[in-house]
């Protein structure tokens, strides 16, 4: 099974499956001397793990990370950083209905059309469970990014039919952590939330999407044709569980708009440098990063485990069955998502920053050479 691994040079590699022992990576290309603790990924791991709201699954994992790898004294070494968080609440006897009887709409029957088995238990390999290992590894990306004062962050911008208004990011820093829809605009966060609760007492779930916006990234980040900026990002995005469209600057509104409409006119900044009077291209022109922020869109489609009975066909036995998923699912995706999208988003970055050379990749303090660092260990006898 290939397609595992994400990133040309910060490279993450994940394994395990929603109800198995425990769910892990490796990230291999982090430079030396990066001050990293597991609390700085504790942070970003309890914004996405279940149960924390009325609107999440009850699954009860604490999503502890624990790092096995790649760390001396608080630093990072240069080295594969490995990382594992344990499974805790797995209960695969409710998906046995399901071995042989695909659910509907998920990837049950396509695995094992692929592979000719799978592991079921809870989706296995194909659960958004997977995604942990994401968020994990975004987070030291994060960290990196931080340092050259790039800055991040995404917030849901829409629930169904319910739209909210464009916030400022500042806007989203502020108020996207306040609610538990995670929602920068708070009167649209309670219609939200309504809705959702209504949707979840009926049996049934609804989709959303998640807007993002990332300060501070240079210009020139990015390759032509097939491996540019807007197309990695595309690839990252379209990676995240459930999502049916990714967009960036106007996306699918370009259509409507003249060239002349949408062109963005150039000025000079303060200092004298070619600056767009606009950012409708969303940060980035001919698939490069322009120095402005860049912004998008990630629509998820509802979660595909729900209460209500549907139809499905059992290959073993030659039935058609009416079956109800019982486990314990999400009846929306894009609360829980916002920390998965963020990690991608910072993952994407943090690799063309490394590939350009604006960041070192051996060490954080780009200097080659210098061994008497203030991260290198201390001799203990010496003392």
């Amino acid at each position: 099974m290939n397609g595992n691994r994400f990133g040309r040079l910060f490279q993450v590699t994940t394994f395990g499956e929603s109800h198995g022992e425990a769910m892990g990576c490796t990230v291999s290309g982090c430079p030396a001397g990066l001050e990293l603790s597991e609390e700085d990924i504790q942070a970003d791991l309890d914004r996405r793990k279940p149960g924390q709201s009325m609107i999440t699954t009850s699954r009860g994992e604490p999503d502890d990370v624990s790092i096995k790898s790649g760390i001396q004294d608080g630093y990072t070494t240069g080295t594969p950083i490995g990382l594992v968080i344990q499974n805790k609440d797995a209960r695969s006897e409710k998906y046995e209905p399901f071995i042989t009887a695909p659910r509907p709409s998920h990837g049950d029957f396509t695995y094992s059309a692929k592979f000719g088995t799978r592991n079921w238990g809870g989706g296995g390999r194909s659960s958004a469970r997977e995604t942990v290992n994401w968020v994990a590894a975004g987070a030291i990306a994060k960290k990196l990014l931080e340092r050259e004062g790039i800055e991040l962050k995404a917030h849901v911008n829409q629930i169904g039919d319910i739209e909210a208004p464009d916030v400022s990011f500042e806007e989203i820093k502020e108020h996207s952590e306040q609610n538990d829809v995670r929602c920068a605009h708070p009167e649209t966060a309670e219609e939200m939330q309504e809705r959702i609760e209504e949707y979840q007492q009926e049996g049934d779930s609804i989709g959303g999407s998640i807007y993002f916006e990332a300060q501070g990234v240079p210009a020139g980040l990015g390759a032509p044709r097939f491996d540019s900026l807007s197309a990695r990002l595309g690839q990252a995005m379209m990676s995240v569980p459930a999502t049916t469209a990714f967009e960036f600057g106007l996306g699918r509104e370009a259509r409507e708009w003249t060239g002349k409409e949408r062109n963005d006119d150039w000025e000079f900044d303060d200092e004298g440098n070619p600056t767009p009077v606009e950012n409708d291209h969303g940060g980035i022109q001919g698939g490069i990063s322009s120095g402005e922020p860049i912004y998008g869109e990630v629509t998820l489609h509802a979660p595909t485990s729900i209460p209500k009975s549907q139809q499905t066909a059992d290959w073993e036995t030659g039935e058609i069955k009416e079956e109800q998923v019982i486990g314990r699912h999400d009846p929306v995706l894009p609360p829980r998502g916002v920390p998965v999208v963020e990690a991608m988003l910072a993952l994407t970055l943090v690799d063309f920053m490394l590939l350009s050379g604006r960041i070192n990749p051996d060490r954080v303090d780009d200097q080659p050479g210098e061994y008497d660092t203030d991260y290198h260990p201390s001799n203990p006898r010496n003392e």
